[in-house]
């Protein structure tokens, strides 16, 4: 396997940005998800990669050797695609010896690679079977053995779960992460769906508006996002956002709604009084925000506005100065919409983010 390294890379079409200036490094052994909305340009970075698009600018490295005027079939890289893309009628087994019959490998090589996927892959009993009769997960495994015969120095994979129903989707996370631990290979993942990059990956690239956000372990991106993108979209809920007013008598520092007042801890007024106006956005997780049925020093006022029972845990939505700001409840606890309710803030794990920049106060 090999590192993949991104060094300012662009790509337009036009007067139109797709990736603008995205620069990252892929270690040997490593599993990097890129995440973002739709055509945030994740793909796109993707198929730079694997040269299936030519690159506008910037360089992109795997191993030492600069690909940027390489064919795609000299990367030496492996793509696994979401439609799996198996030939219909062959076997299997001739599906996973045919791009080794295209590089022309002598017969007994061909059929120990098979061999040797097919058993990492537990397809072995699959072998004579042909595409139609295997089950999505089993294609989605036959599609991974394809690519594993190669013996790339890296793979590249395109939302390959997203045809998947919800029960085989997390059935074939499991069999991923272990076939990446086991491989010890190099693989950079495609997906829209963060909880699949945050199960598997040991690194996530947030992008958006074909930049790169942040690129960090996923607890790092989760629990210190850089700004008020990464803090909505990663996380399940996302992190709750309110923009409120800054407050400063003396040696005190609160943020304000309409009536109300928080005092904030010395850490967090030091990073409110950096923001470059007077009006902060607060963020939370769920997990963050205690919910009181009456008046509490420091609780802020609010108004449920729905309650959304999970089974596990209840998620409730509250109105706060004109923001939804989400908290989570034991099951057995009840709470009725339009009840007034005031919530309790962790200091120590509240975000404030500048409202002109958008980005995270430290």
């Amino acid at each position: 396997m090999a590192k993949v390294t991104l060094e300012n890379v662009v790509k337009t079409y036009g007067p139109v940005t797709a990736v603008g200036d995205v620069s990252f490094t892929v270690q040997d052994g490593e599993f990097v998800a890129l995440v973002g909305p739709s055509g945030c340009g994740k793909t796109t970075t993707l198929n730079l990669i694997a040269g299936l698009i030519p690159i506008s600018g910037g360089n992109i490295r795997i191993g030492d050797k600069l690909v940027n005027d390489l064919d795609p079939k000299d990367r030496d890289i492996a793509m696994v695609f979401q439609n799996y893309a198996l030939y219909p009628n062959k076997t299997v087994a001739k599906n996973l010896a045919f791009p080794l019959q295209m590089r022309r490998l002598p017969k007994d090589e061909i059929a120990r690679k098979v061999a040797e996927a097919a058993r990492v892959l537990d397809i072995t009993h699959l072998l004579e079977r042909k595409p139609r009769e295997l089950s999505g997960g089993q294609q989605q495994r036959v599609a991974l053995g394809r690519a594993l015969v190669r013996d790339p120095r890296a793979f590249l994979m395109d939302e390959p779960l997203s045809n998947l129903d919800a029960k085989l989707r997390v059935q074939m996370r499991t069999e991923l992460k272990r076939f990446h631990q086991d491989l010890k290979a190099t693989i950079i993942y495609v997906t829209h769906d963060q909880l699949e990059a945050v199960t598997m990956a040991d690194k996530m690239a947030v992008m958006n508006g074909g930049t790169l956000q942040q690129y960090d372990s996923p607890k790092n991106v989760f629990d210190h996002p850089v700004n008020t993108f990464v803090a909505s979209f990663v996380g399940s809920p996302a992190m709750s956002l309110v923009p409120l007013r800054r407050v400063v008598e003396g040696d005190a520092v609160a943020l304000a709604g309409d009536g109300w007042q928080m005092p904030l801890s010395p850490a967090n007024a030091r990073k409110a009084l950096s923001a470059k106006s007077d009006t902060v956005i607060l963020g939370a997780r769920h997990s963050t925000i205690a919910l009181h049925d009456g008046p509490r020093e420091g609780a802020v006022p609010g108004r449920v506005y729905t309650v959304e029972p999970t089974g596990d845990v209840t998620f409730v939505q509250v109105h706060v100065d004109g923001a939804i700001v989400i908290a989570s409840l034991a099951p057995d606890v009840a709470v009725r919409s339009d009840t007034n309710v005031w919530l309790g803030f962790d200091q120590s794990r509240m975000h404030l983010f500048d409202c002109e920049t958008q980005m995270a106060l430290t």
